[in-house]
């Protein structure tokens, strides 16, 4: 069912800082931003061998949980639906409903039986990297 890591979602409270601050870690600016002008409130780096995703988003936009949870990494999935489904029927609980984010993009999340968040991405980037 996973076939790979996606896209590594992290938050900061002050994205100024944290878009400099990881600009100077993967010695590049982020390749792409939103919105496109003014404060950034999300950023993405590729990295590694798989040209994996790094991401930063404005701490505004973190899920809240009814008690902490630590990052949540989201593994591409083929078909969204089905993996989210069959993760629901293994004793999962629905954390982020399926969403489309964009042409071909799709996330979700589920908290598993103990607590863990797990983050689905059907994610047209990465299955081109893996055909």
């Amino acid at each position: 069912m996973f076939r790979g890591l996606a896209n590594l979602n992290l938050v900061a409270d002050d994205m100024t800082a944290a878009v400099e601050w990881y600009a100077a870690v993967f010695d590049s600016a982020p390749y792409f931003v939103r919105p496109e002008t003014g404060p950034a409130q999300y950023a993405e780096w590729r990295f590694g061998d798989d040209d994996d995703e790094f991401a930063l988003m404005d701490a505004r936009f973190r899920p809240v949980l009814a008690r902490p949870g630590g990052a949540l990494v989201h593994m591409h999935v083929d078909d969204i639906r089905a993996s989210f489904d069959r993760l629901i029927a293994l004793g999962a609980q629905e954390f982020d409903p399926v969403t489309q984010r964009g042409d071909d993009w799709w996330s979700a999340s589920v908290s598993d039986p103990f607590g863990n968040l797990i983050g689905l991405i059907q994610s047209p980037h990465w299955a081109a990297q893996h055909e």
